[in-house]
């Protein structure tokens, strides 16, 4: 049987990793500056999430989430403590695309009304609000086949309200920084605007923090700059490091009620082991303000190069913008210089989205092998 070819591969099989770095069949080694998507939050291997999965796949790997299951109790005082985010409530489930629907899904629930609005350029998942490859007005949702999404550019606040104030609108989905878009972000004064006008009319506001999110800005979300309260967080990627779990955080002003949102898989015990474990190392290793003081570094570094036109994103979530297409400098950088890096629909666009205990060193690597691949 083949396998269903919708992704193209790069011509490297990794075996094992450690930290930052990844090794291929040839024990070849590779700096990965990519942590699949921002997945990899802690580097790959951490010794404190390998022994928390190990431990709890020798006791009780998954049950039924029709029984209790005090790791998400643990997990959610644990979130509560670290994002600041008093108050609210935790669904968990699998994966970004799966937060995004449930809360979308709870939104609709929660207002009686089925539209959706998001940005140009944004990427919420293989979801009814994934959009990064379109700018189509309108399409049908597969949640709702009278589900309508309306798209408007990030930072038109008279656009937003053109549509909200037609009261069909259940949701506003935003990422406060795009990811697959090319990273770009607005500014405070039309997150808080936004945040208005989402009480205004009687609409959720969904902060998509899947990639964004668990301390990968500089902040726990990404949204905390702004400071703003979204009605509801989604979250995934970095939550795992690799391990498949994703979430919703909930306001208290939305209800929960029996059979409103449900799930096979969502917060087993080996998920919520490989979570609880994510959020003690990115404690104890003060993870957060890596991010922030390596981010720094990063931007002083890029300086010093005088083809890239632009640095964009802040913490470790990371853009270096040129003008040419930088498909063959990617190339160049993973085959000559053995560093992964990503790709967004900004085809002059390197993403770095590296664990967040990618050090100086690291960068210094990057950037002297970036000088040499541009010559």
């Amino acid at each position: 049987m083949s396998l269903f070819n919708v992704y193209p591969l790069f011509d490297i099989t990794p075996t094992f990793a450690k930290d930052v770095y990844v090794y291929d069949e040839n024990n070849t080694k590779y700096l990965d500056l990519y942590g699949g998507h921002a997945v990899i939050s802690i580097g790959h291997s951490h010794p404190k999430y390998v022994a928390a999965i190990s431990n709890q796949v020798k006791k009780l790997g998954f049950y039924s989430n029709a029984i209790q299951n005090p790791l998400q109790t643990q997990l959610a005082d644990k979130l509560t403590s670290l994002s600041g985010s008093k108050g609210y409530q935790l669904f968990l489930c699998n994966s970004g695309a799966e937060a995004n629907e449930n809360a979308l899904k709870l939104a609709s629930f929660h207002t009686h009304k089925a539209e959706i609005l998001a940005f140009k350029n944004s990427f919420h998942g293989r979801t009814s609000a994934a959009v990064a490859a379109t700018d189509n007005a309108k399409i049908v949702s597969p949640l709702n086949a009278q589900q309508k999404v309306n798209f408007v550019s990030l930072g038109d606040l008279e656009a937003v309200e053109t549509i909200l104030k037609q009261n069909k609108t259940c949701a506003v989905i935003i990422e406060c920084i795009q990811g697959v878009g090319g990273l770009d972000e607005s500014t405070t004064e039309f997150y808080q605007g936004l945040a208005i006008l989402c009480k205004t009319y009687n609409t959720v506001l969904i902060a998509d923090e899947v990639q964004s999110g668990f301390g990968r800005t500089g902040d726990f979300f990404s949204f905390q700059k702004h400071h703003i309260t979204p009605d509801i967080i989604s979250m995934a990627k970095g939550m795992g490091n690799g391990f498949p779990i994703g979430g919703i955080l909930i306001h208290p002003s939305i209800k929960a009620s029996f059979g409103l949102l449900g799930t096979t898989f969502g917060g087993n015990h080996l998920a919520c082991s490989a979570s609880l474990a994510v959020l003690e190392v990115i404690e104890e290793e003060n993870l957060i303000q890596n991010a922030t003081e390596i981010s720094a570094y990063f931007i002083e570094k890029a300086s010093e190069i005088p083809e890239v036109k632009k640095v964009k994103g802040r913490g470790l979530m990371l853009g270096l913008e040129f003008d040419f297409p930088v498909a063959e400098l990617r190339k160049k950088l993973i085959h000559k210089h053995h560093i992964f890096t990503g790709s967004a629909k900004n085809p002059n666009l390197i993403r770095i989205l590296p664990p967040l205990t990618v050090a100086k060193k690291h960068l210094d690597l990057f950037f002297d092998a970036l000088k040499e691949a541009l010559k």
